[in-house]
């Protein structure tokens, strides 16, 4: 069966960085557009970044842009997400998802297009 398995969460200072990993597996990774939410206590799930199947294309919740960057290698079948100048609001639990040959912005932003889900990571932000 297919699974995705997130790592690399933790407690960190504001400031600092962390480098998430979902490692899939039970799916043919390179044919999926892989995308990162996160959910923060009493909020709803929001779309973090994502990237394209042939992995041609990267999108980004404005909140995040120039401080996260998505990065895929399919040998190892695991999508990344490098998490730089960390904020407090950044605190949530963070998960990755898997989308069948996904490739356009309005598909991969919205949460309910994607096919698997990971059981996510938390990451903690103290100020």
């Amino acid at each position: 069966q297919v699974q995705l398995v997130e790592s690399g969460g933790g407690l960190v200072q504001a400031g600092g960085s962390l480098r998430l990993s979902c490692a899939a597996s039970g799916l043919a990774f390179s044919d999926y557009a892989m995308g990162w939410f996160r959910q923060a206590p009493g909020k709803e799930r929001e779309f973090v970044a994502a990237m394209s199947w042939l992995g041609d294309s990267t999108y980004y919740a404005d909140s995040v842009k120039g401080r996260f960057t998505i990065s895929r290698d399919n040998a190892k079948n695991t999508v990344y997400l490098q998490m730089n100048s960390l904020k407090p609001e950044d605190t949530a639990v963070y998960y990755c998802a898997a989308k069948y040959v996904g490739a356009y912005y309005d598909d991969l932003v919205n949460s309910r297009r994607y096919d698997y889900w990971g059981q996510g990571t938390q990451v903690t932000v103290s100020s």
